[in-house]
């Protein structure tokens, strides 16, 4: 069993609970502000393209990633192609264009368990999963997963066995990953759609598992 991470950056606190730090969002919001203010000012953008970007973007939520992950569960042939071209799965799925940015499909099993963080700041498959939640921008987060992804885990709820290898991937501006969780026992007779509903946010960056079915836990 082995913990590893894909790029190397050095831990900053290994001990700060999960979530964003006092201030934190102020400040981000602050900034933004500004930076919006300028541009409209000097012509760039104007303050309604802003506004429809933004509502744009709330629009995306995680119930299209839920979609790809219940689609790769039954159909073999499309979660090969996610695996092998995430980017190119959704677009085909979805009709979601990523742009420039590469999407990572990684799967969940018996024996790998994959987690996501962005270390340098808030890098997100925002696409498929809309907003991050707050605690994915926060330093503790960003910083504790690399250190101790399953210290962190545990604080999700999160017990894996020793023998699981935890992998931390790193997002980055060229590369967002999604997370096909396990699926849930007890689910072969359940639709698409039924399946769907299973899918969490959290378990499609890695730090819970997908939803039992109703009834089938024991």
């Amino acid at each position: 069993m082995s913990d590893r991470h894909e790029h190397g950056h050095s831990p900053t606190d290994a001990h700060a609970p999960i979530g964003l730090e006092d201030g934190e969002s102020a400040v981000w919001s602050r900034r933004a502000a500004a930076l919006q203010a300028v541009l409209a000012e000097k012509g760039v953008i104007s303050n309604d393209e802003v506004r429809a970007t933004i509502e744009d973007w709330e629009a995306k939520t995680p119930a299209q990633g839920a979609r790809v992950v219940a689609r790769a569960w039954v159909d073999p042939d499309f979660k090969a192609r996610l695996l092998a071209n995430g980017k190119q799965a959704v677009r085909d799925l979805l009709g979601i264009d990523t742009g420039t940015t590469e999407l990572v499909a990684l799967e969940n099993t018996d024996q790998v368990h994959h987690v996501v963080v962005c270390t340098l700041c808030s890098c997100y498959p925002r696409a498929v999963l809309g907003l991050p939640p707050a605690w994915y921008k926060s330093l503790a987060y960003r910083s504790r997963t690399i250190a101790n992804p399953r210290s962190v885990l545990r604080e999700f709820g999160m017990q894996l066995d020793p023998s699981v290898e935890v992998q931390v991937v790193d997002s980055t501006a060229d590369i967002r990953y999604l997370v096909i969780p396990r699926r849930p026992a007890g689910t072969e007779g359940m639709t698409e759609e039924q399946l769907a509903e299973l899918v969490t946010r959290d378990s499609m960056i890695g730090v819970a598992r997908a939803r039992e079915a109703v009834g089938s836990r024991q």
